[in-house]
């Protein structure tokens, strides 16, 4: 399991370098509903393995997440993918990194919007991945937080 993990978060950096971005303007930060002028924060407890899950809505539909800060994008499973509504034809899978277990194969896809409890960013970055087992929640999507924090066994969205 671990080898397969760390294929999928070098798989985030690869991810980041395969999709162009000079050609799109900046991103924009995530849209935040605000109660008092303090953005709400979204607490993620560490789960027994020592990893953070989120559940979050893509593009209207529920996915399952291992927050991945290492990850430089979004990457979905085949399975999610197909689940919400993302043509999949692994006749368009190339090759897109190397990861621990060897190459890694997937399409780079821009997902319209991603948005973990009430926190949506739009035209988010990532990636289809053939034969991952976890969809991965990455910094396309955290580095459009206000902040991403952690402590002890808590990580805080804002």
């Amino acid at each position: 399991m671990y080898r397969a993990l760390f294929a999928f978060i070098a798989v985030g950096t690869v991810i980041g370098l395969a999709v162009p971005t000079s050609k799109r303007p900046p991103a924009a930060p995530a849209s935040v509903p605000q109660n008092d002028g303090q953005a709400r924060e979204t607490v993620l407890e560490r789960e027994s393995n020592g990893h953070f899950y989120v559940h979050a809505k893509v593009n209207g539909e529920l996915v399952r997440f291992l927050v991945d800060t290492g990850a430089s994008g979004v990457a979905l499973t085949v399975e999610d993918a197909q689940r919400i509504g993302i043509p999949v034809n692994p006749a368009e899978f190339e090759y897109i990194g190397e990861g621990a277990s060897g190459p890694i194969r997937g399409k780079p896809i821009m997902l319209h919007e991603v948005d973990v409890d009430g926190k949506k960013v739009t035209d988010v970055r990532g990636a289809i991945l053939e034969g991952s087992e976890l969809s991965l929640l990455g910094q396309s999507y955290l580095s459009r937080m206000g902040e991403v924090q952690m402590r002890g066994d808590y990580m805080v969205l804002r």
